[in-house]
């Protein structure tokens, strides 16, 4: 753009310089016209038509002095209109656009979707939503029960794996107990089978007892007429293998009976999840 602004600027003054110096000869194209009009008679053919031909060079000779006038007019002009394009395209500006009568000072909604997240079939066999709990859903029991002096609770041994995994039972009393029955229920989820049992109390103090019923693998621990349990807190633990994969022990449970003096107690539960073992406690 600037290469082609210079070329222009360089015709323009080149064409200023022919323009001014040129200086037509009056009296030169005058003493033409004279001598053609006054030419001499040579031939016969000229000499029987000196008007027309005289004319015509006459016209011509006019019309050339017309032609160099109109050449260094049209050269000025052409400097001059030349000199003002240039102007004319920096002060440009381009028209203003018309809007569009679909044209809003509002965001554009967003497009709606044809397809439905959810077809109407489905909407109409859903069933209405509701405040009770489904029948299938069974609630986790508290893990932690008190009764008198004697408290209890149930947790999943955190040394549980994928294959194998350890209920633990955790009991304390305040006072001696005089009959003790500890029972745990391991649902079978799939694979449970027993692989072994303790207790923190005497071994031939108790009778353990294992088998599947309705559904679970249970461990008894009985404790045997005569023998005692003085106060403070015992654990009693059910081993046993299972499918491979973390297993849910939401539907195991655990009761405990005793007897102190002449009180019969009872407590009983569900198993904590591992994280939540370290929440479980009471008092001694």
């Amino acid at each position: 753009m600037t290469m082609r602004r210079d070329v222009h600027e360089e015709l323009r003054a080149r064409l200023h310089e022919a323009a001014g110096g040129h200086e037509p000869d009056r009296e030169s194209i005058l003493a033409r016209v004279e001598r053609g009009m006054a030419g001499p008679a040579a031939s016969a053919h000229r000499a029987t038509s000196p008007p027309v031909f005289g004319w015509m060079r006459v016209a011509g000779a006019t019309a050339a002095v017309a032609g160099v006038l109109a050449v260094g007019g049209y050269a000025v002009a052409s400097a001059v209109k030349d000199e003002a394009a240039p102007q004319q395209q920096e002060v440009a500006t381009s028209p203003t656009p018309t809007p569009s009568p679909d044209a809003t000072s509002r965001a554009p909604a967003p497009p709606v979707d044809p397809t439905p997240t959810t077809s109407p079939e489905r909407r109409e066999s859903a069933p209405p939503p509701s405040g009770k709990p489904s029948a299938s859903v069974t609630a986790r029991p508290p893990a932690a029960t008190e009764d008198g002096p004697l408290w209890s609770d149930g947790s999943v041994d955190p040394h549980s794996n994928d294959f194998w995994a350890q209920s633990n039972i955790t009991i304390k009393t305040r006072e001696e107990l005089t009959a003790l029955t500890v029972r745990l229920r391991v649902a079978q989820t799939g694979g449970v089978s027993d692989a072994g049992a303790w207790r923190s109390l005497p071994e031939n103090d108790f009778t353990l007892t294992v088998g599947e019923q309705d559904g679970f693998l249970v461990y008894t621990w009985t404790l045997k007429e005569g023998r005692k349990v003085r106060a403070g807190e015992w654990v009693f633990a059910g081993q046993f293998d299972h499918d491979r994969g973390g297993r849910d022990a939401g539907t195991d449970r655990y009761t405990v009976t005793a007897v102190a003096g002449s009180d019969r107690l009872s407590v009983g539960g569900g198993f904590a999840a591992v994280d939540d073992t370290d929440d479980a406690g009471g008092d001694s």
